[in-house]
Parts: C-alpha cells; sequence; structure tokens
C-alpha cells in the first residue's frame, strides 16, 4: 500500500524562520535516544531548539527547569545523562550540542528500546492525586 505524502493542510507548511536555528536529525531518534531517560531525550530537544547554528546556548538551568516545567536537579541529570552519551558538551554557562557519534555509546548496561517506549517515556504520567510525575 503507497501513503499519500501529500501535506494535510498545505497553507500552513513549516518553513526555516528568519530568526533561530534548529533541526533534530533523525538519527538521534534511531540510534540515541532509546539508551535515554525521557527528561534527557527532552532536554536535547529543548537545547536544540534554542541553540544557535553551532550548536551552542546559555540558558541558565533555572530558566530551563521553567520552561521545561523540571526541577533544576532533573535539568543537572539529564544534562549529566547527555555528556555520558557524547551527545552535548558543558562549559557552565555554555552548552554546546555535538555532532553526532559514529555509534551510540552504550552507559550502565543499558538496552536499546523501542522509539514507542522513547516515546512513552516523554508522556507525563499522573499519580492519583494528579499531579504530574
Amino acid at each position: 500500500m503507497k501513503i499519500d505524502k501529500r501535506p494535510v493542510v498545505p497553507q500552513r507548511l513549516r518553513r526555516v524562520p528568519r530568526e533561530g536555528w534548529s533541526w533534530i536529525d533523525r538519527r538521534f531518534l534511531r540510534h540515541h535516544a532509546s539508551a535515554l531517560s525521557g527528561q534527557a531525550i527532552t532536554l536535547y530537544f529543548f537545547l536544540t531548539a534554542v541553540s544557535d547554528k553551532h550548536g551552542v546556548s546559555f540558558y541558565s538551568d533555572a530558566t530551563t527547569a521553567d520552561l521545561l516545567r523540571f526541577n533544576v536537579r532533573a535539568v543537572q541529570d539529564a544534562r549529566d545523562e547527555l555528556l555520558a552519551h557524547d551527545l552535548v558538551a558543558y562549559r557552565h554557562p555554555v552548552t554546546q550540542v555535538l555532532s553526532l557519534p559514529e555509534r551510540r555509546r552504550q552507559v550502565d548496561g543499558a538496552e536499546p528500546a523501542s522509539l514507542g517506549d522513547v516515546i512513552r517515556q516523554l508522556i507525563p504520567t499522573t499519580t492519583p492525586r494528579g499531579e504530574r510525575s
């Protein structure tokens, strides 16, 4: 069966913005995301969205936490995870999204997960009191 890939809403096609620069390399999802926590993936997406053409950004941990609705410790832990996987470099206050390594690093015996598992990690769960986890 051939899939019709025409845009559903052609008058709303995405365009490269006049200001800013970002993209997510498909290889990130195919080869790296499955080994990361949902918070690390979310931080990676955020960093790619706010970085310049060289992958450099300088949002503070507090601002990043506020925008992502994380606590500061979660931002630091997610960044440490990205550092361990060689996906970002960090020198306070600058974070740089790096070109993707050729092969994904296996850290702490992490096993690959399916893309569905990765996406499920990104969806917030609710506790019995309706609080976000």
